[in-house]
């Protein structure tokens, strides 16, 4: 049986590692706060105090950290993965960070004789606890063949790619997409309110036809109860659209309307709804339109 170490229990991280270890892998776990190591060790994963201790212990590590430093630095830092390796450990990372970086990692990690995956993840905390993630690889094929089943724990969808990196960049396009969607079904949501239309009723004819989506699926049922609590938090959405705009700047890639959609999850946080759903980008067009969909 694979043993399986997972760094980085947030929101999302937290129930990967916990379907991983209801799938029978033992697990190792490691957080900068222990609430949630407490939690798993209570479910039967095995505590470790650093990155360097968990690589020690098994055969595939994961890592799913807020952004780019986090990893390079839990990767190759003092007391890191690098420190307590050894030959055949695989590395898979689950964060969304700068394909630049996926690739400095992956050839790092590549001279100490480790493989490495960049394996970024959609579907939100719903996908996560669900075990239905949309899994998007980057990395040797050799490598993704030994992690499968570990995926196959995680998520419902794995598409190897391409290469080092190339995982990234699908999260960056998936992130392009989701950022439209969400301003778009906030600007629905507030132009049926204001033009004196249920906007529940608006949703529920739409979403059968040429607008369906994920997003109208999950997140209008959610606003119409008043919740706008995470999912994926607009601060998180905003440090992958940084990500998506350096890319692009990167790769002279013309994104107008992206940059357009970015410049809401900015304002998000620039109000204080940081911490709130992606979704409650609605927040912002409501304040615009000087009326609330739930009114």
């Amino acid at each position: 049986m694979l043993r399986v170490g997972y760094i980085g229990l947030g929101l999302m991280g937290k129930s990967i590692a916990r379907n991983i270890l209801k799938a029978g892998f033992p697990v190792v776990v490691h957080n900068r706060s222990r609430a949630a190591v407490d939690e798993l060790t209570a479910e039967g994963a095995t505590p470790a105090s650093s990155p360097a201790e968990v690589a020690q212990q098994v055969d595939i590590i994961f890592t799913n950290l807020p952004d780019s430093p986090d990893v390079e630095k839990v990767a190759l830092g003092e007391n890191g993965i690098l420190a307590g390796a050894h030959e055949g450990l695989i590395f898979v990372d689950n964060s969304t960070i700068k394909p630049a970086s996926a690739r400095m990692i992956a050839e790092k990690l590549k001279e100490k004789g480790i493989l490495a995956l960049d394996a970024p993840v959609s579907g939100g905390d719903i996908g996560a606890k669900n075990g239905t993630l949309t899994i998007m690889v980057g990395g040797e094929a050799e490598a993704l063949e030994k992690v499968m089943p570990v995926f196959q724990a995680m998520g419902k969808s794995v598409t190897h790619v391409g290469e080092a990196g190339a995982g990234q960049v699908a999260k960056a396009a998936n992130q392009i997409m989701v950022a439209a969607q969400m301003v778009a079904m906030g600007e629905l949501l507030v132009f049926a309110k204001k033009a004196g239309v249920d906007p529940r009723k608006v949703v529920e004819a739409i979403k059968g036809g040429a607008a369906q989506c994920w997003s109208l699926d999950v997140k209008p049922p959610r606003l119409f109860d008043g919740n706008r609590s995470p999912g994926f938090k607009a601060h998180m959405q905003l440090k992958d659209m940084g990500i998506v705009l350096e890319t692009a700047k990167e790769y002279d890639i013309p994104i107008s309307s992206t940059e357009e959609n970015t410049k809401f999850f900015r304002q998000m946080i620039e109000q204080g709804m940081g911490e709130l759903d992606n979704s409650a980008v609605v927040g912002i067009i409501e304040k615009l339109a000087g009326v609330g969909i739930l009114d």
